[in-house]
């Protein structure tokens, strides 16, 4: 059985047996950093960061990454003040919804920028025009790629600075609401920085989506595209429970056959849900990142390949 088709929180556990030690930490902060760089040398060195760079200025045009980035703040404000009811875990509440939130608002502003630069260009004639410049077909699907992740990131890092500041208040709010003693800085800096790697996850995951969401948009419209996305997005946190629940054991072969291979073929995204981890205040470790970036690495090329295909005897006259 595939390690990639267990439940997150099994995963999650086997990965924190041992406790991150600083060095680790250290060495995946030098991960992001190296990372970030050689995406920013791609924008500026490349004909395909040439189309990246077009991309990413007006998916931040577009009235719908405003309103995504205004609906996430207001969501994101609301649930701070929001009693959860739920005795003291106020504040895991606040993280996983904040999580998801920005997942959504992330993933919607993804698959519609992938729709707009790529389906509506196509059918619209102006990736003709583009293509006819010294710029190649898989200049252009990657060029596209690098954009819609640019786009996402320009959304996340905004909500992730609200999100983190929102929960830093909301140890000492929630304290002072319970007539406790006021946290100290340390002790929300802790809370705060649990919620990092959540938000490094959701990056992956929509990295993920983006790429398959680039390969279907050069065949198929919007509104298909959407859908697809909506139900692979659905499938692929679904399926890992799917293939290890008990009650396709034995009698349900087929079906359990059937869960594995769909597990296996979409992306398995339930890998990067850490829902368990918020839960129980638990560290994700840097060796669980790794093996998460990894995995994001592999399928988005996959998927990017698949574009290649799909891209290459399209007819764009």
């Amino acid at each position: 059985m595939s390690l990639l088709s267990l439940p997150a929180n099994t995963l999650l556990a086997a990965a924190g047996d041992a406790a991150p030690s600083s060095l680790q930490w250290n060495m995946t902060t030098l991960v992001v950093v190296l990372a970030l760089a050689a995406l920013f040398a791609v924008l500026y060195t490349t004909r395909a960061g040439i189309i990246a760079r077009a991309t990413t200025k007006e998916a931040i045009r577009q009235p719908v990454f405003i309103l995504m980035l205004v609906v996430a703040l207001v969501i994101l404000v609301i649930n701070t003040f929001l009693p959860f009811f739920t005795l003291g875990d106020d504040v895991k509440m606040l993280k996983d919804c904040g999580l998801a939130t920005i997942l959504i608002c992330s993933l919607l502003i993804a698959v519609w920028t992938a729709s707009t630069s790529i389906a509506d260009e196509i059918e619209g004639k102006t990736a003709m025009t583009l293509l006819s410049k010294p710029i190649n077909r898989r200049q252009f699907i990657v060029g596209k790629y690098l954009g819609i992740v640019n786009a996402v990131m320009a959304l996340l890092v905004p909500l992730s600075i609200c999100l983190l500041a929102l929960i830093y208040f909301k140890v000492g709010y929630d304290a002072k609401e319970s007539s406790k003693v006021d946290p100290l800085h340390a002790e929300r800096m802790i809370v705060v920085m649990q919620t990092v790697p959540g938000l490094l996850l959701i990056l992956l995951e929509v990295a993920v989506l983006s790429a398959v969401s680039v390969a279907i948009s050069t065949r198929l419209p919007m509104i298909v595209n959407l859908v697809t996305c909506f139900s692979i997005f659905v499938i692929g946190h679904l399926t890992p429970v799917l293939v290890q629940s008990d009650v396709f054991a034995g009698k349900l072969e087929f079906v359990q056959f059937m869960a594995l291979a769909i597990a296996t073929v979409l992306p398995a995204l339930e890998l990067f849900n850490i829902s368990a981890a918020v839960a129980t205040d638990s560290v994700v470790p840097p060796v669980y990142l790794g093996t998460a970036a990894i995995y994001c690495a592999a399928y988005s090329t996959a998927a990017i390949l698949l574009a290649f295909i799909l891209f290459e005897d399209r007819d764009l006259a």
